[in-house]
């Protein structure tokens, strides 16, 4: 029998020898691990409970039917693009799309949480009292009784969150998503107290659709004031007629905006008290905190016997 041959016949005892100890490790450092994986385990159950319940709310949106647009050719067509007038055409961003940045802008959320008072519920809540359906806010952040900021933070901060630091915490309660295939849009928010939840997706879709209807509103007169001004400059009567199809254009967007109250979004599921929460997943939590203890305390009497710690 060659060297070789040796060697592999072996390899395979080399490794039974290696588990063996393996498994002898592990069970003399047993007790070290039962005890250290209940304690992991009774520790994140303990986390888990001490985890204030989350709910979700959640909306459908369609976005409503934008009307087609006139297309003008030649110098008209330039003209009425200067005067903000929508010519249609595969160019530009559409009305969805546009209104589903602006919900996300920080200049949008700003004035929602200014408008609607959110920097308490949204910066000092720690839980939801169920039974008296009140917010449990943090003593340290702000005073309820004194209506006072206590929080102490660090400069630039102050006492009382900014209307930006505001926004980036909203915006982990807000998720919005857009379905390609359908166009439709889900809005949700997640909070401590479902009715708040509830309420502000209903602000938020009165919000939006009010500010591009406002926006319309705005570039329809501005288009209007600047094509009568045009009509008063040229004696062409083929472009005078081209400018009031213009203006009757932005007419009809004028009245369109001011009979429609959903201009943008139209509500197909509306907002609901949430009545289950969505997290925190108690049971995951605590599942994985038993199989995390297990883990690093078979490691620990591994390494401890191999070692000689």
């Amino acid at each position: 029998m060659t060297k070789e041959e040796t060697k592999q016949d072996s390899r395979p005892q080399d490794d039974e020898i290696d588990l063996r100890e393996l498994f002898t490790a592990i069970w003399q450092g047993k007790w070290i691990i039962i005890v250290v994986t209940f304690v992991s385990a009774i520790g994140s159950v303990f986390y888990a409970l001490s985890l204030p319940n989350i709910y979700k709310s959640e909306v459908l949106l369609a976005p409503v039917a934008q009307e087609q647009s006139m297309r003008i050719p030649g110098q008209l067509g330039g003209l009425a693009a200067l005067a903000g007038v929508n010519l249609g055409g595969a160019s530009g961003t559409d009305k969805t799309t546009l209104a589903i940045e602006v919900l996300k802008s920080r200049e949008f959320i700003g004035r929602f949480i200014e408008k609607y008072d959110l920097f308490v519920p949204v910066m000092a809540a720690r839980g939801w009292d169920l039974s008296t359906n009140t917010l449990i806010l943090d003593s340290a952040i702000y005073n309820l009784d004194t209506a006072e900021w206590t929080r102490d933070v660090k400069v630039p901060r102050r006492a009382k969150p900014s209307v930006l630091e505001t926004h980036e915490e909203f915006m982990k309660l807000l998720n919005i998503s857009r379905d390609n295939s359908t166009g439709l849009v889900r809005v949700s928010v997640e909070h401590f107290s479902p009715y708040l939840a509830k309420e502000w997706l209903k602000w938020l879709v009165k919000e939006i659709n009010e500010e591009m209807r406002q926006r319309e509103l705005d570039e329809a007169e501005r288009s209007i004031a600047y094509l009568n001004e045009q009509v008063l400059k040229t004696n062409l009567a083929d472009a005078r007629t081209m400018l009031f199809s213009l203006i009757e254009e932005q007419t009809k967007t004028l009245m369109l905006a001011n009979v429609r109250n959903e201009y943008v979004f139209k509500t197909l599921d509306p907002a609901v008290v949430a009545e289950m929460k969505a997290k925190p997943a108690r049971a995951l939590i605590s599942i994985l905190g038993l199989l995390l203890g297990c883990v690093l305390s078979v490691f620990f009497v591994l390494i401890a016997y191999f070692y000689k710690i």
